[in-house]
C-alpha cells in the first residue's frame, strides 16, 4: 500500500502540474507531498544520471563527501576489468588467498588462506556477495599490496573525473579517510560500463555456485525493477544503506546513485521513485515536452519565470525533495524549465569524433595548466573540446596541445601562460569539478 501510495502522489504531482500551467499565468510548479524517506536523513546524498548523455536530471548534496562503503567494489573490479581488457589477466587466472586476506571481516567467501580462487568467481563474489576476502585478494594480486592497488584506485578514479574521491582500501570497509560523493561515484558507474561493456555482465549476476554452495546478491532490487542490471549496494554504520543502480527502459539508460539511507528497504523504495522519475521525465521529452526533475532547495532560487520558495519540509518529500516545476508558455505547449545548477557530468572518457586542434596563439607565459591525462588520445581529444568548449575565456591567450603519449597518458595541456593566468584557470576548473594542476616552468 505505501508503495501505491508513493506512486499516487508522484502521479498526482506530475498532473497537478501540468494543471498549474493552465490555471496560474506566470507561475507554476508542483510539490510532491511529504512522506519519510531518505532525504531527511543528515548522511543523505543522491543523484540521477542519463547515461547516455550525462546529463544530470536531478541531484541533492551530490558533490557532499560521504562514506562510500561497498560501492568501492565497482572501481576494484574496474580495474580487475582494466588488467583483463589489457591482457595482463584473465578470467580464469588463479588468485592465491594471503592470510590477510582470508583475515578480512564478513561480509567474505570464506576460503583459507593459501587457496586458491579464480579471477571470475572472485569477481562473481565481488559483485554478489561484496566478499571483503575478494576484494584484497584481487588487490593483491594485481597491485602487489592492498596499500598500493588502493592508491592506483584513487589515480584512475581522479582521471575520470572524480575529483571528491580517495581510496585507502579496495573493500570499502571503515576507514575515515575514504570517501566519496553521489557524482563521483556516479562518474564511476558510467565509465566502468562505457569502458568495459564486455564485462559489465558481472554486475548483473544475481548469485552464482561456488564449490557447491548458491552464493546470492544483496541488491534486492535486480529481481524487482524491470530493467535493472547493476551496480552495488554498500553499507557500514558511517555510511548508512548506499546503493549505485543502473537500469534500461526504451533503449535509454539511468544511472540512480543513493547514499545514508537509514535501511535498506527506504534506500531501495528512493532509488526505485528516482528511477521511475527519470524514466518518466524521459519518455515525455520524447512525446514533445521540455522537461527536467528539479529539487527542493532551503533558499529561493530564481530561474527565468519559475520561482522556487524555501520549504518548511526542507529537504524531505515523497520522492526526497522532487518536483517536477513548469514555466508559463503559449498554449497548448507545456514547456518546463531547466534547473541550470544541474549541470551535465563532465565526460572527459567518451568517445566522440576527435575535434580540431585550436589554432596557435602567441605564448605570454611559461607556465602550463594540465587538464586530465587519459589512456587514449580520443579521450583526450574529447576532454580538449570540453574545456575548450566551457572555459574558453580562461584560455584565450593559452596554446591548447596533447602532444604524444607519456608514460602511457595522453596530456591535455595549455601551454604559454601566465603564473597568474595559469591558477585563475585551475581554480575556475576546480570548481567545476574538472581536473587541473599548474605546472611550473
Amino acid at each position: 500500500m505505501l508503495k501505491l501510495a508513493r506512486r499516487a502522489y508522484l502521479a498526482l504531482a506530475l498532473f497537478a502540474s501540468l494543471a498549474a500551467v493552465l490555471v496560474a499565468p506566470g507561475l507554476a510548479q508542483a510539490q510532491v507531498p511529504y512522506l519519510s524517506l531518505p532525504a531527511s536523513e543528515p548522511k543523505y546524498a543522491a543523484i540521477v544520471v542519463d547515461a547516455n548523455t550525462g546529463e544530470v536530471l536531478y541531484a541533492k548534496r551530490a558533490d557532499s563527501p560521504r562514506y562510500p562503503a561497498s560501492i568501492t567494489k565497482v572501481m576494484t573490479m574496474y580495474l580487475v576489468m582494466e588488467a583483463m581488457s589489457e591482457g595482463r589477466v584473465k578470467p580464469t587466472d588463479m588468485v592465491t588467498i594471503s592470510a590477510r586476506a582470508a583475515s578480512q571481516p564478513p561480509t567474505k567467501l570464506g576460503v583459507a588462506a593459501g587457496d586458491q580462487v579464480s579471477v571470475d568467481d572472485a569477481l562473481k563474489a565481488l559483485a554478489t556477495r561484496s566478499a571483503n576476502d575478494m576484494a584484497v585478494a584481487l588487490a593483491e594480486h594485481i597491485g602487489g599490496t592492498e596499500q598500493r592497488f588502493a592508491a592506483l584506485m584513487t589515480l584512475r578514479g581522479q582521471e575520470l573525473g572524480m575529483s571528491n574521491t580517495r581510496f585507502m582500501n579496495a573493500s570499502g570497509l571503515p576507514d575515515s579517510r575514504q570517501i566519496s560523493s553521489a557524482r563521483d561515484i556516479a562518474i564511476m558507474s558510467r565509465a566502468v560500463m562505457r569502458d568495459f561493456p564486455q564485462y559489465y555482465g558481472y554486475f548483473s549476476i544475481k548469485s552464482f555456485t561456488f564449490r557447491g554452495r548458491l552464493i546470492t546478491g544483496h541488491n534486492r532490487l535486480m529481481g524487482q525493477f524491470a530493467g535493472m542490471d547493476g551496480l552495488k549496494t554498500g553499507y557500514i554504520n558511517a555510511s548508512g544503506f548506499n546503493l549505485a543502480a543502473s537500469a534500461v527502459r526504451d533503449g535509454r539508460r539511468l544511472i540512480a546513485v543513493v547514499l545514508g539511507g537509514r535501511s535498506s528497504a527506504t534506500r531501495d523504495d528512493h532509488v526505485e521513485d528516482l528511477l521511475l522519475t527519470g524514466f518518466d521525465v524521459l519518455k515525455r521529452r520524447s512525446l514533445g515536452e521540455s522537461i527536467t526533475v528539479a529539487q527542493s532547495m532551503f533558499e529561493p532560487v530564481i530561474d527565468g519565470p519559475v520561482i522556487r520558495p524555501p520549504t518548511a519540509m526542507g529537504d524531505a518529500g515523497d520522492t526526497g525533495g522532487l518536483r517536477v516545476v513548469l514555466t508559463d508558455g503559449p498554449a497548448p505547449a507545456y514547456p518546463m524549465t531547466v534547473q541550470r545548477s544541474m549541470a551535465p557530468i563532465a565526460d572527459p572518457v567518451s568517445r566522440p569524433a576527435p575535434a580540431p586542434k585550436a589554432a596557435a596563439k602567441k605564448p605570454r607565459g611559461k607556465y602550463v595548466v594540465q587538464a586530465g591525462a587519459f589512456k587514449s588520445k580520443d579521450q583526450a581529444r574529447q576532454q580538449l573540446k570540453l574545456i575548450q568548449k566551457r572555459f574558453s575565456s580562461s584560455f584565450s591567450d593559452a596554446e591548447a596541445d596533447i602532444g604524444g603519449a607519456v608514460g602511457g597518458y595522453y596530456r591535455v595541456r595549455f601551454e604559454g601562460m601566465t603564473a597568474d593566468a595559469a591558477q585563475t584557470a585551475c581554480k575556475t576548473l576546480k570548481a567545476k569539478k574538472q581536473a587541473c594542476m599548474v605546472v611550473a616552468p
